[in-house]
């Protein structure tokens, strides 16, 4: 470890939300240059407290925590090699630990180990317009008095529990800070599905009052932001779902409550949701088909009539248009007139021939 480098805060939040909050409320700095975001000791009942270098490093090598119900979060900034190459040194984890806590691989997948719950969740990174955030992996190991995580984007998700912890909110243990950060992504895929589905609402308006200026191209790109982005999120919440109803995924009890009980019906109803969003935004694509289809033929039968209305006068403009001799209403004064009402009476006789066929 380097000492005596001052370290540069990276939040994981919104650097709006950062500027507004007091000093206090701030990650804190250390003077170990590793990546280090943020380094605090909890306890139940307490406000969370900055850890020195070397209690930093009791905590690493798996030392006793200050009291029997405090514990340890670590939070990793895993962009520069330096600091992955830090996190593969830990010596109080496994090496397939340490490895999965420095991979850039953006895999969701929880696994146990003894003690140790580890793996990597979705979340979200900090773009300000919910419209515009983009989908991110952290990747955690929990002990029960100790917490490492790290990533390569900030993640709000983890910014929003930090600060709870400040506010002196209850974590009793740090599985609860995982499940804590999952429940935030849930609820910020929920209003991601509301805000999705708003959007259908109004496509779904456009289509009820559906006649000659109805713009199909709009409603077809509200339904396509819907399906790209209900499909980003599908690919991301899938794979979670499927982790907690893994019955060979064996945590330990002190984890299993925390980590798979809560989480699971969060991201189980998100998932449903989702699917339901799915489901509407695909009846909504075929009904768009349907309107696309039925102002084609609407179009080609109005072409149709009018080419069938006006094949009689080709006919009659054809044959007088013949440069042979004899040609009746050649001499006259009248013959042009003659020759357009003989082409309006044979389309008025077509008119009629339709309506009583019963094609008009």
């Amino acid at each position: 470890m380097m000492e005596g480098q001052a370290m540069e805060t990276v939040p994981d939040f919104p650097a709006a939300d950062a500027a507004a909050m007091p000093m206090e409320g701030r990650p804190p700095a250390t003077s170990i240059s590793n990546g280090l975001v943020w380094a605090i000791g909890c306890q139940s009942g307490h406000r969370p407290v900055r850890l020195d270098d070397e209690q930093i490093t009791r905590a690493l090598e798996g030392g006793s925590p200050a009291s029997p119900d405090s514990w340890v979060w670590l939070h990793y900034d895993i962009v520069h090699t330096a600091s992955r190459a830090h996190i593969q040194a830990i010596p109080c984890l496994p090496e397939e630990v340490r490895l999965a806590l420095g991979s850039t691989d953006r895999g969701t997948n929880v696994e146990a180990e003894g003690d140790i719950v580890y793996g990597a969740l979705p979340g979200f990174d900090d773009a300000m317009s919910e419209d515009d955030k983009n989908l991110s992996a952290w990747r955690f190991a929990v002990l029960p008095d100790l917490l490492i995580t790290t990533r390569r984007q900030p993640v709000p998700a983890l910014g929003v529990v930090y600060r709870a912890l400040q506010r002196n909110e209850s974590f009793d243990s740090p599985a609860e800070v995982v499940d804590h950060t999952l429940l935030e992504f849930a609820d910020t895929v929920r209003r991601n599905i509301a805000m999705l589905d708003d959007q259908l609402d109004r496509a779904e308006d456009l289509l009820l009052t559906l006649d000659q200026h109805t713009d199909f191209g709009r409603i077809s790109g509200l339904i396509g932001r819907v399906r790209r982005r209900s499909t980003e999120l599908r690919r991301v919440i899938s794979p979670v779902d499927r982790i907690f109803h893994n019955e060979d995924l064996e945590l330990p009890e002190w984890a299993e409550d925390d980590i798979r009980d809560r989480s699971q019906r969060q991201i189980h109803a998100a998932l449903d949701d989702l699917l339901a969003l799915q489901d509407r935004a695909r009846s909504l694509q075929d009904e768009l088909a349907s309107g696309q289809a039925e102002e084609t033929n609407r179009r080609l039968y109005t072409v149709s009539i009018v080419t069938t209305l006006m094949l009689p006068a080709t006919f009659v403009t054809g044959f007088f248009g013949m440069n042979t001799g004899g040609m009746f209403l050649a001499s006259g004064g009248m013959g042009t007139v003659e020759a357009g009402g003989i082409c309006f009476i044979f389309m008025m006789i077509t008119w009629f021939l339709l309506k009583v066929m019963k094609l008009l």
